[in-house]
């Protein structure tokens, strides 16, 4: 079974701030591998005081000639790097995220693999970049060219962070930008691991160690900090919509760019001429796995009345029978949530489904038995009996809940889908490809899936509408994000302006 590296325990008392590894003088907060409850590491946060030191390192780093000077394609260099490091480091990495959020091995291993990806393709992308030639209306050629915002702050939540971490690293450093990273609070780990990686990559290329730091520590604190951090000329923000906002706000009084991927209550939707088997495997996986703890799971399962009582049934014996346990057993499919306090906060839920009528097909507690008594275990659950409206359908649980609901026809169902704060992602299953296309276009969700559900392109552009966000990840376009754009005018003339005359 694999184990958290003893290595890996010495860096995680450590943050890396303006280039240099040292403990974080703020306090201390226990890392546990919530399969077990066992403590796997204190890591010391670091202090207002380090994230401005870090932020004017970064701002002296991103300034460097030696960095600043970089062609596209030698910036590329280092991603291309990077990516090896990682390849290179693959069952470490994903070892320590399955020890620090609980997730399954084979999760882990895909979001490791994801992240060595992202960098290389974010390399080909920028070695590929255009600017532009625009078409002159004068006496004179104008260009369009991009330049570094300087200074990112990047702020990841703990469900997926080696992947997420990827997703803003990748684009930021190859806009020419440096980085402050903030990991979240509960899942440090590997976020600490890959800093060690890309410092390595930026030593042996001669490059300035303080293009990344890596700050461990409290939201309120340390992402706050470095939000209202004045060296700092974007934010880039995945979590939850409440702090979404309040950090949204902090960027307005700075008149800052933001992009922000906050939460989700997406819809599944099930019509009667569905493939019902591959509905059924999507519907469960689109929900189940990750054991609920995405951004994008399909919480509210919406099923064509004709269909709804075989559909659900079906459904319900086949949740029944996944497996629950440690993220390390290969034959797991539902792993312990992250941590033991947000398992509570899903049992909440729960409790609160049933008192507002919900009926629970299966699930609704905690697994039984002493392989269980120590983890963050939830059973996956099914619930129906409540109308849309209800906060258990309104609400983000973030965990192994799926709410099922019946529908009428397509406006019944669009009206349903689309009553929501949020708009993040969708997964339709039928046959009938107009249909298809009519609800996907219909439905407010940044990400629509077809017949298939939770699979993910570096190549394509992912964000939210409504509440669930501003601004897109990935896609070549990720990297004009994190630049400032700049026009140039190149005066053809002989003649002086007539003004001037």
């Amino acid at each position: 079974m694999p184990r958290i590296p003893e290595a890996a325990a010495r860096i995680a008392d450590e943050a890396l701030v303006a280039g240099e590894w040292r403990r974080g003088a703020g306090a201390p907060a226990r890392t546990v591998d919530p399969a077990t409850g066992r403590e796997l590491a204190t890591v010391h946060a670091v202090t207002v005081e380090e994230v401005a030191e870090a932020a004017e390192a970064a701002a002296r780093a991103a300034a460097d000639p030696h960095w600043r000077g970089l062609l596209p394609h030698q910036r590329a260099r280092l991603l291309h790097r990077i990516a090896a490091l990682i390849d290179d480091d693959a069952e470490h990495l994903a070892a320590l995220q399955t020890a620090d959020t609980g997730k399954a091995l084979t999760e882990t291993r895909a979001l490791v693999a994801s992240a060595a990806g992202t960098f290389r393709y974010t390399a080909a992308a920028l070695e590929t970049a255009e600017e532009a030639l625009t078409p002159s209306r004068g006496d004179y050629v104008t260009m369009s060219v991009y330049e570094p915002i300087g200074v990112v702050g990047a702020i990841n939540p703990w469900n997926s962070p080696v992947a997420s971490d990827a997703q803003k690293l990748a684009p930021a450093l190859a806009g020419g930008n440096a980085v402050l990273l903030k990991p979240a609070e509960w899942t440090p780990l590997v976020s600490l691991a890959l800093g060690r990686l890309i410092g390595r990559a930026l030593d042996e290329l001669g490059l300035p160690a303080a293009l990344l730091s890596v700050l461990p520590g409290r939201g309120g604190i340390v992402g706050d900090a470095i939000v209202r951090h004045p060296r700092v000329g974007k934010v880039t923000f995945t979590g939850g919509t409440a702090t979404g906002r309040t950090l949204a706000h902090a960027a307005a009084d700075k008149l800052m760019p933001v992009s922000l991927e906050l939460g989700g209550k997406s819809p599944t939707i099930v019509r009667a001429d569905a493939d019902v088997e591959q509905a059924l495997a999507g519907v469960m996986f689109g929900v189940f796995s990750s054991s609920g703890q995405s951004c994008v799971a399909g919480s509210r399962l919406f099923v064509a009345r004709e269909l709804y009582a075989e559909f659900v049934g079906e459904l319900v014996e086949r949740v029944a029978k996944l497996r629950v346990g440690p993220g390390t057993d290969p034959g797991t499919q539902v792993a312990p949530l992250v941590h033991h306090q947000h398992r509570d906060a899903v049992a909440r839920y729960v409790d609160l489904a049933r008192e507002e009528g919900a009926r629970v097909l299966c699930g609704g507690a905690a697994p039984e038995g002493p392989s269980y008594a120590d983890g963050a275990y939830y059973l996956p659950t099914v619930l129906d009996g409540l109308p849309n409206s209800s906060r258990t359908c309104q609400e983000e649980i973030f965990g192994p809940v799926l709410v099922a609901l019946p529908f009428d026809d397509e406006d019944d169902l669009v009206r349903q889908a689309d009553s929501s704060v949020y708009g993040l992602a969708c997964g339709i299953w039928t046959r009938d490809h107009r249909a298809a296309w009519r609800i996907a276009r219909r439905v407010e969700a940044g990400t629509v899936w077809i017949n298939t559900y939770k699979q993910f392109s570096i190549s394509t552009p992912f964000g939210g509408m409504k509440d669930s966000g501003l601004g897109r990840e990935k896609g070549r376009d990720g990297i004009r994000s994190y630049q400032r754009q700049k026009s140039l005018y190149w005066g053809t003339a002989d003649t002086p302006l007539p003004w001037a005359e």
